[in-house]
């Protein structure tokens, strides 16, 4: 099990840097951006992307 976790981790960390290190001044803005919303609108999009992330998790598994 930690394996997986720990790959899991890995591939998500390399996902995360695809913006910075492919378009650097497109993501500062995206995160100026994000960082001027307000809380609802952030956490709305959090949800969003937990429950995308559960239902692709059910569907592969």
């Amino acid at each position: 099990m930690w394996q997986e976790l720990l790959t899991a981790l890995g591939l998500l960390l390399v996902i995360e840097g695809i913006m910075p290190f492919i378009n650097p001044k497109s993501f500062r803005e995206a995160m100026l951006r994000a960082s001027q919303a307000d809380d609802s609108s952030l956490r709305f999009i959090g949800l969003t992307c937990m429950l995308i992330g559960v239902g692709l998790l059910y569907w592969i598994r």
